[in-house]
């Protein structure tokens, strides 16, 4: 108020007012153009509060202020620093300035009993010393607590009794950093030897309001001596009459203008360090973190406003934001510690936490509450969550007393849907809610959730049919029509290039044109299950046909696995492959009742009365029976931790199909904002990494047999696309065969394509080679072997007659050889190695055919 008034009184008179210690941030809101301050506003320190408090993980904070305007102003924006970073401020302590050391303990008192431990005090030195002796008597100056003081007692804490000097030790201070300089080094000399001289009795230390006074005189000076004000005038105000005041007699300053100009311009480096007025306020500068030990202080670290905390004043110019590094120096904390202090502790005289917990009568493997049936409380309370939480709350680092609360009526039924079991925590009737509990958004914007410690996901199941057992055309679904017809394309061709390269040499493959096609189509059908007879004797037919044979092989084994999968496992089929079926059909889906699920089927558009909710497994498996026509239901939506549970009972009759809608798995409730939250996360992870939740997971669970759990049931059919490189390999092998005994059989008979004879056409020559090619082979070794010539019947091309037998011999007529006469002209002889071959087609030796016609004329 006082700072208010001389404020008006010099804009009035247009006096510049300069103060150096008035820190209150309301008088920022007068932005009056006379007035200057010469000191640091009081809501700078508020952001290095809060970076001290995040830098410590801190999540809960209680200020404890002086209940007059020097107190109130600083608060709100302590208050909305702190919220922009997500800190809770559960209470606010309000002491008054006149308050006595009762009610002072009073209230210490009731913050003992909270569960937050840190506390910042923003006093007067009179009241500030007091609250922090009372509180290091009733032991709150012990491990485990955490107090910051404001600027304000920082600055002027060591003006206080030695015998509260104990009561600070521990403690952590905010103020002003003045940058040391040989000027201040001289000055602080000069100053004290003054001092001590008219206060011999008095030991007194320079602080920072001294030399911001003394920064202040100086600006004065220097914009008075800019102005070139030596003369300052004021008009006189003509006011008369009984009721004037000296007030009202004041008059305007002639130069007021000229001075709040120049001293807008002053920018020096003063005791204090830069002396710079901005908008009438001094320049926010760097404030010093200290940490008051014995008699002293000692610095910890430095806060600016470009780099936020660091250790090292050096270190400022850096992006020390961004540093994993500590960002102060080592703290003694109070009760002569260096470990770090949480934050909050549950109070030892105080009730143990209140953990609500769900009452259900069905899937009760994951919450199970067991009545009294006299006198209808809580006998016990177990179940997979249960076991879980009792877990984790061993793995904690400090003990955390509980103990289970039914959320149930006296009667033993459930209060109310999960909903209302979570607002329970938000009204504050329970610290916690434990059970099968879904993390929801919309929950949780009025409680915590701890890190999820089961599976995520709510997927939809659906009945299994089986379709393919009674269909008789099964045995085709392992393949696929273009894999079938390309298969016996390739039967027939392989068995084709092996009747050509076995043809000439092998009698398995000679005969009537009929008994070779069937030996052919036999030979590469039965190669399907290796029961082939026939030997191939060439061994471009053996290299195709054991390559052929891997074909085969990797065919029927391919098959074979297709068609037991379609037998076994993937007969099974869900009646329902799609959500959009559902909706589309007007068909019936459940729920689990008080589930959140209900809210997804609205939103996907189903019709209230196609929505059925159930309770227990056999509730939702007589729906299943029953099915939509039957006011039953075609399909459920789930979460996959019931969905598990489910099936490990009804395993094979029933599945899920896709998709697998969002859901972030079952999680522990607390308050918004409770520091439990984020350290029982912690413990679940420590949980969730070992064997015990293995464990408990058996202990619930043991009869979950149902194998290989899979959202999805899709099968397809062995397509070409899968052996097209066998196929590829076969055809080329087969091809290649076929090139190189092409090119070895043209070269054996090359005389005939080469000799010129102009009767001899080129589609005459063509019918040639086939008909040599349909002949055997005599120089083969197969038929050296197998075909010994009769000793008897030398069939000599001079004793030859007619085309016949000759008269001569006792060789046998030629069966290819009827009775009829051929014209001579038309006959021609080629003896080849001692054999003989007859065609009427074949031209002969130029060296030869002389000879040749002679004989046979001669025979005639």
């Amino acid at each position: 108020m006082q700072a208010n008034f001389v404020i008006s009184l010099g804009n009035k008179s247009q006096v510049p007012i300069i103060s150096f210690s008035a820190a209150s941030p309301s008088l920022t809101s007068l932005k009056s153009p006379y007035f200057f301050r010469a000191a640091q506003s009081g809501s700078f320190q508020v952001n290095a509060i809060r970076d001290i408090v995040e830098e410590f993980g801190w999540r809960e904070v209680v200020p404890i202020y002086i209940d007059n305007l020097f107190g109130e102003t600083l608060i709100p924006y302590l208050t909305a620093a702190l919220q922009e970073i997500n800190i809770r401020v559960p209470y606010l302590s309000v002491i008054p300035e006149s308050a006595d050391d009762d009610l002072i303990t009073k209230e210490l008192y009731k913050l003992m009993n909270n569960q937050t431990r840190v506390f910042i005090v923003h006093a007067t030195i009179p009241l500030g010393s007091r609250i922090l002796v009372k509180a290091e008597e009733i032991g709150m100056m012990s491990e485990g607590y955490v107090w910051i003081m404001t600027d304000s007692m920082t600055t002027l804490w060591r003006s206080i009794n030695s015998s509260a000097i104990n009561a600070l030790q521990g403690i952590l201070g905010v103020k002003s950093y003045v940058p040391k300089s040989k000027e201040l080094e001289n000055f602080t000399v000069r100053w004290k030897r003054k001092f001590q001289s008219d206060n011999p009795n008095v030991n007194a230390e320079m602080n920072i309001i001294g030399l911001w006074a003394y920064d202040a005189t100086f600006a004065v000076a220097r914009a008075v001596e800019n102005a070139g004000t030596a003369n300052l005038r004021f008009n006189r105000t003509n006011i008369s009459g009984s009721g004037a005041t000296d007030l009202e007699t004041l008059g305007v300053s002639q130069n007021g203008p000229r001075l709040i100009k120049e001293l807008s311009k002053i920018n020096f480096t003063g005791l204090s360090g830069d002396f710079h007025f901005v908008n009438g306020q001094l320049e926010s500068s760097v404030f010093q973190i200290v940490n008051v030990n014995g008699n002293g202080e000692r610095r910890v670290g430095f806060w600016t406003p470009q780099s936020g905390l660091v250790k090292d004043w050096k270190s400022t110019n850096t992006s020390a934001k961004s540093s994993s590094k500590p960002k102060l120096g080592p703290i003694i904390w109070p009760g002569d510690t260096n470990s770090v202090p949480k934050g909050w502790k549950i109070p030892v005289e105080g009730k143990k936490l209140k953990i609500g917990v769900p009452v259900k009568d069905g899937f009760t493997e994951f919450v199970k509450v067991t009545w009294d049936s006299n006198s209808k409380k809580a006998k016990s309370i177990g179940g997979y969550c249960i076991d879980v939480f009792d877990a984790v709350m061993l793995k904690m680092p400090y003990p955390v007393p509980y103990e289970y609360v039914p959320f149930a009526t006296p009667e033993g039924n459930a209060a109310g849907s999960y909903n209302d079991l979570v607002d329970q925590v938000f009204y504050g009737i329970y610290d916690g809610v434990v059970g099968d509990i879904t993390i929801v958004a919309n929950r949780s914007l009025y409680v915590d959730y701890t890190l999820p410690y089961t599976e995520s996901g709510v997927s939809m199941l659906v009945p299994v049919r089986d379709n393919n057992k009674k269909n008789a055309w099964v045995f085709l679904q392992p393949l696929t029509s273009d894999l079938w017809v390309t298969s016996g394309c390739f039967f027939v061709f392989i068995g084709f290039v092996v009747w050509v390269l076995e043809h000439r040499i092998n009698e398995d493959f000679r005969g009537p044109p009929a008994h070779q096609v069937g030996t052919s189509f036999w030979f590469s059908f039965s190669t399907m299950v290796f029961a082939h007879r026939e030997k191939v004797v060439s061994n471009l037919s053996r290299f195709v046909v054991i390559i052929w044979c891997f074909v085969v092989l990797v065919l029927t084994q391919s098959y074979t696995a297709s068609l037991t999968s379609l037998l076994t496992v993937e007969q099974l089929q869900p009646t329902v492959t799609d959500i959009n079926q559902l909706l589309k059909r007007r068909e019936s889906v459940g729920f689990l009742s008080a589930s959140f699920v209900k809210d997804m089927l609205l939103e996907m558009k189903f019709d209230e009365s196609h929505i059925k909710k159930y309770g227990t497994l056999e509730e939702l498996h007589d729906l299943f029976t029953e099915g939509s026509a039957k006011g039953g239901i075609s399909a459920a939506l789930d979460e996959i931790p019931y969905i598990k549970l489910f099936l490990s009972k009804y395993c094979g009759k029933y599945t899920t199909v896709k998709p697998t809608f969002k859901a972030d798995g079952f999680g522990f409730v607390f308050p918004k904002g409770s520091p439990l939250a984020a350290d029982v996360s912690r413990a679940i992870l420590n949980v969730t990494q070992g064997d015990e939740m293995q464990k408990i997971h058996n202990k619930w669970f043991n009869n979950a047999t149902c194998p290989d759990f899979d959202p999805t049931v899709s099968s397809n059919s062995l397509g070409l696309e899968s052996f097209w490189g066998l196929f590829l390999i076969a055809g080329v092998a087969s091809i290649s065969a076929l090139i190189i005994f092409a090119a070895m059989f043209l070269y054996e008979q090359k005389h005939v394509l080469f000799q010129f004879y102009p009767e001899n056409s080129v589609w005459r020559k063509v019918r040639t080679m086939f008909r040599i090619f349909d002949q055997k082979d005599l120089s083969s070794h197969t038929f050296k072997k197998t075909e010994p010539r009769d000793a008897s019947c030398n069939c000599s091309v001079h004793s030859i007659g007619a085309y016949g037998s000759s008269t001569n011999t006792n060789c046998p007529p030629s069966p290819s050889v009827g009775s009829n006469q051929i014209d001579p002209s038309d006959l021609v002889f080629l003896v080849e190695q001692g054999s003989v071959t007859d065609s009427p087609d074949i031209p002969p030796s130029p060296e030869r055919s002389s000879i040749e016609l002679a004989d046979y004329s001669h025979g005639q």
